[in-house]
């Protein structure tokens, strides 16, 4: 018998897919998974075997097995396109072969031939009706305006931006109404301003440019990755002033970023009237990675020298364990009332003997420390003699903070305490605190109210957003209320004078077993508005084929998984959602006229292992960021971390991974969601813009007129969308990631549209150094 190389080629290539499948699925079902792929890979054993053999059989027995697929697929994920795809793809095309005359040595046409043909067609007609719908998006429209109440905004004017979420509200929301939904199409670019601040070889990983500027008067005000304060022309983008803060790396920082700097006037002195007033009256605060604070005159960005020791604070003041790297400030701080409130963020499982979580409040024309809010310590605010220190590796906040001056308020979201987890060794006060949002007394900083949203964390999932202020329109009347989004995709709305839940929360049970020595909260709290996605099934694994979705089941039945806070363990935990978060630093944007929330639902499943202290390689890389082996040195255990996706890289969960939703906040319904994104800037070379749905980290805006912007997915787009239905309005293409949030003002009587774009290093965007300024033609 002669065999044809074509004939050759295609037994080996049946062979040797049919024994990965077969030995992969033998595995699979020894792990209690399903047992197709067992059924799957001897059955193309079989037909290599007759194509080796050169029987046309070999075609029916290949189109009974494609069959069998098919309706397997159906049976896991009904008309879902890309679980579809990626089950059948691969088989597909090699029934598309084996219809050659040359597959097999067959020119004929025989009964084998035409079932298989028929197969094919019917594989192909079932993906075109899985492409005519989309199981995954919600369509609805938000209500049009009704004229509620604007949260405190601090008297910013309309065309203007003094806080990092516009006002001390946080709502990312500007009353600006000359962009529409009906011109958003027209916007062009009308400035680009480059820093000259570009990641270098010897950042970490996690150098990142995530800055939203402020807008006061006739100028903007933003900083670089590497604390370069810089003032430009509101109206053309010119450069007025910089200030380089001579933050020198350090390879032992877990982040290298500036979210945004803090604005500060004297209010005996109008804006009109600054020229004149003496240096420093109006100043804008850079906070910097080496734990400084500096003051700037906003007019000349010269150093402020009666603040602090010639313009600056040293906030590594009082503070535990001192090391070079380990406390520095990620977020601007927040000024109301003449104080400048400051957090700063801790590294992540380097090591027990930490700097403290401590929140600072200073006088903002001197830079007196007013009071010190210690999470360790809570109850203690006044200040520290030169020899006491705060409380070691207590609750950090690396995030932005709210204020509400009318009632007296600072509302501080807080994180966990290292090793996020392990906790056995956390105090009642760390207890009662991580994982929290937090109301301080803005003259004392004594505590008024906490609300937890995670009870003895242990997923890494601290509240990484600015709460949202809002007054909203509820049964019992107008509510002023707080909305908190969080990593594990809950979104709790609370009365922000008491913290009490305003939208329903309950405790529902949750997985117990922790390692030796830890232990478990036996309950955890969800509230009625929550994105956290369904949990996870051996069924919701996904690849690119069938080859690396099998090595994602493995994977998934080697890992501990029972829902969501499914504890650490030494055999390595699913976390989902993962650390990443649902919704991180970004937070949502809310019209506080219609009292609905915009916001970017994100999903990725991470893992999380437990290695102890022993164990642990020494020739191995550790510490070299937020993935990887971080040793916890001094602890049990140290952790391994990190996404969870297959051999090629790929997420191992189904897409989507990314969406865009809108929400009613009076009523916590989800109004509409859309898949966000597309994979074009996703691999190593420039792919189809196909719109899956991908993840991203940054924030949204919104503006009076119903359109909200954002830029934060994997793809390097800026894009505006429709509030009331969630319909995509415009997109255009940025040089570099736009992982910052966006903001607009008006100059000159034009809205203008600013998003920096300058990539993340931990998701792989492109960097670049990126002010770019969007607003209509004249």
């Amino acid at each position: 018998m002669r065999v044809s190389p074509s004939s050759l080629v295609t037994a080996l290539l049946l062979g040797l897919i049919g024994l990965f499948l077969a030995g992969g699925g033998g595995w699979l079902v020894t792990l209690g998974g399903s047992p197709f792929y067992l059924a799957l890979g001897l059955g193309l054993i079989l037909c290599a075997v007759l194509v080796w053999r050169q029987r046309t059989s070999a075609r029916l027995v290949y189109a009974l097995l494609l069959a069998g697929t098919l309706g397997w697929a159906l049976w896991e994920v009904g008309l879902d396109w890309w679980p579809l795809a990626t089950r059948g793809g691969l088989l597909v095309l090699l029934g598309l072969w084996l219809l050659t005359p040359w597959a097999v040595g067959s020119r004929g046409w025989n009964a084998g031939r035409a079932v298989l043909a028929l197969v094919v067609v019917g594989c192909v007609g079932v993906a075109g009706a899985a492409l005519l719908r989309d199981p995954h998006v919600i369509e609805g429209q938000l209500r049009a305006q009704t004229g509620g109440a604007t949260a405190p905004d601090g008297n910013v004017p309309a065309g203007e931006w003094h806080h990092y979420g516009r006002t001390l509200a946080g709502q990312r929301y500007t009353p600006l109404a000359e962009v529409t939904p009906a011109n958003v199409e027209a916007l062009e670019v009308a400035w680009t301003y480059r820093t000259g601040d570009v990641r270098g070889p010897d950042d970490v990983d996690e150098t990142t440019y995530q800055v939203t500027p402020l807008k006061i008067g006739n100028l903007l005000y933003l900083c670089t990755p590497h604390h370069i304060a810089i003032a430009l022309d509101a109206e053309t983008g010119a450069e007025r002033w910089r200030f380089d803060a001579k933050d020198g790396l350090d390879p032992n920082r877990q982040h290298q970023t500036c979210r945004g700097l803090s604005y500060y006037r004297d209010s005996a002195v109008t804006e009109a009237d600054l020229a004149a007033a003496p240096a420093c009256t109006a100043r804008v605060f850079l906070p910097t990675s080496d734990a400084r604070l500096i003051a700037l005159d906003a007019l000349t960005g010269a150093t402020c020298p009666g603040f602090g020791e010639n313009g600056t604070v040293n906030l590594w003041a009082n503070m535990p364990n001192q090391k070079s790297g380990f406390y520095y400030s990620t977020s601007p701080p927040t000024v109301v009332n003449d104080l400048v409130i400051i957090g700063g963020s801790v590294n992540d499982n380097y090591d027990m003997e930490s700097p403290s979580g401590v929140i600072r409040a200073y006088d903002a024309r001197s830079g007196t420390l007013v009071w010190a809010w210690d999470s360790g310590n809570p109850e203690r605010t006044t200040l520290l003699g030169p020899d006491e220190t705060y409380t070691a590796n207590s609750p950090n906040s690396w995030s932005v903070f709210s204020a509400d001056p009318a009632l007296g308020l600072v509302y501080i979201p807080l994180g966990n305490a290292t090793p996020d987890q392990f906790g056995a060794h956390r105090s009642p006060a760390v207890e009662r605190f991580s994982s929290s949002v937090v109301a301080l007394d803005i003259a004392s900083g004594a505590v008024r109210w906490v609300f937890q949203t995670v009870h003895h964390d242990l997923w890494d999932m601290d509240v990484p957003a600015q709460p949202v202020l809002i007054d909203l329109a509820t049964a019992e009347g107008t509510t002023p209320a707080l909305v908190q989004p969080t990593k594990q995709g809950d979104i709790y709305v609370l009365d922000r004078r008491s913290g009490t839940p305003i939208l329903p929360v309950s405790e529902v049970p949750a997985p117990g077993g922790a390692v030796e020595g830890d232990w478990t909260a036996p309950t955890q709290p969800v509230s009625a508005l929550s994105f956290a996605p369904e949990p996870l099934r051996e069924t919701d694994m996904w690849g690119a084929s069938l080859l690396d979705q099998l090595a994602c089941r493995i994977k998934f039945r080697q890992l501990r998984y029972e829902g969501r806070y499914t504890p650490p363990s030494l055999q390595g935990t699913l976390v989902y959602p993962g650390n990443f978060g649902t919704f991180n630093w970004g937070s949502v944007a809310v019209d506080p006229v219609r009292q609905v929330m915009f916001g970017m639902p994100t999903y990725l499943a991470f893992t999380s292992q437990l290695v102890p202290s022993d164990e642990i390689d020494a020739d191995e890389q550790v510490n070299a960021g937020e993935a990887g082996l971080n040793v916890n040195a001094g602890g049990k255990y140290g952790v391994r971390m990190g996404p969870f996706v297959s051999p090629l890289g790929l997420p191992c969960q189904a897409p989507p991974w990314g969406y865009v939703a809108g929400v009613d906040l009076r009523t916590g319904a989800k109004i509409w969601m859309h898949k966000n994104g597309t994979i074009r800037d996703a691999g190593p070379f420039p792919l189809p813009p196909i719109p899956m749905g991908v993840p991203g980290i940054g924030g949204p805006l919104l503006t009076g007129s119903g359109v909200a912007f954002l830029a934060a997915s994997i793809d390097d787009y800026i894009r505006a969308y429709d509030v009331t239905t969630g319909a995509q309005l415009w997109q255009q293409r940025l040089p570099a990631g736009g992982q910052a949030t966006p903001m607009s003002y008006e100059a000159g009587g034009r809205q203008f549209i600013v998003q920096v774009a300058g990539g993340h290093g931990s998701i792989g965007t492109k960097a670049g150094d990126y002010v770019i300024a969007y607003t209509l033609p004249r």
